[in-house]
């Protein structure tokens, strides 16, 4: 069985790098402290995010693996496990910005944190900054250093919690610009994500399982549902679930051509348990009900 560490505070990833504790809920993290180790599996308690500044080799996050260069940057929400086994001895380099959610509670970012879409984002999919973004992004973790190292105030949270949100929104802009440069590998996405959802709508899947969700079709095209979700919002402007109730409802007004077949069996074979609920769907975004739309046309 593959060894895991857990990292339920702080003060456990400070001592466990050779790091001062110097608030109990919040750090930077100098990985270069650390002594030479060899690869384990981790879990955090916290956020975690890595800039990294040397190559590790291969990470595992979930059942994916990663080769990531250096300058990359590489989010873990609480509680998730990233690592992996080696017996191969390597020496820690870069930083990591580590606060307990406990910190942000009752913050403006502890209400958005989940808007952080990114600490779900699988490893493969970590932020590859340019030079003038690693610049800004190591303004923003001197700022919050200093802060550290100043004696606490009545201050001292605000202005922590005001810069990791400031770093977080840097991000944001970052991921934005990343989804723009690899625009060639987007399209390959969308066209993926096109012909899986032609393949699930024409297989026996649809009416045994209902549906395709999101995180079915991220999957068939190797990504994460949260970094999917995002990339296909940025390349359309619609949501992947707006996508897909948009190519139920194309099959479902072809086969309104049918006049052998009832609403309530085009409901079921397109995964509808309930015809009443393929009727208010329908009825919702087409603005018409099912009967009415056969009649119109």
């Amino acid at each position: 069985m593959e060894e895991l560490i857990n990292f339920d505070t702080i003060a456990q990833y400070n001592d466990y790098n050779n790091n001062p504790t110097p608030h109990p809920l919040v750090n930077i993290v100098d990985l270069s402290k650390a002594n030479p180790r060899t690869h384990h599996r981790q879990r955090f308690g916290f956020y975690t995010i890595f800039l990294k500044e040397v190559k590790c080799g291969d990470l595992r996050y979930g059942c994916n693996y990663y080769d990531y260069d250096e300058g990359t940057m590489v989010f873990v929400g609480r509680d998730q496990v990233i690592g992996r086994e080696s017996k191969e001895y390597f020496q820690p380099k870069g930083k990591a910005l580590v606060f307990h959610p406990d910190f942000i509670r009752g913050t403006t970012l502890g209400r958005k944190i989940q808007d952080y879409t990114f600490f779900s984002y699988e490893i493969f999919e970590a932020l590859h900054l340019s030079e003038s973004e690693r610049k800004v992004i190591q303004d923003c973790i001197s700022k919050i250093e200093t802060e550290l190292q100043h004696p606490i105030d009545k201050h001292s949270k605000n202005l922590i919690v005001n810069n990791i949100e400031l770093f977080l929104n840097y991000c944001i802009r970052f991921y934005d610009r990343q989804f723009i440069t690899r625009d060639v590998v987007n399209k390959g996405i969308l066209e993926r994500f096109e012909k899986v959802l032609n393949d699930y709508f024409a297989s026996v899947e649809l009416q045994l399982n209902g549906q395709p969700t999101v995180g079915y079709c991220a999957e068939k095209v190797n990504l994460s549902a949260n970094y999917f979700g995002d990339l296909i919002k940025k390349e359309t402007g619609m949501s992947a679930s707006d996508h897909i109730q948009n190519k139920m409802l194309d099959i479902a007004k072809e086969k309104m051509f049918d006049p052998r077949k009832s609403i309530s069996e085009i409901a079921y074979e397109l995964g509808f348990r309930y015809p009443q609920h393929f009727t208010r769907v329908f009825k919702q975004k087409v603005g018409v009900a099912p009967l009415d739309y056969r009649r119109l046309n």
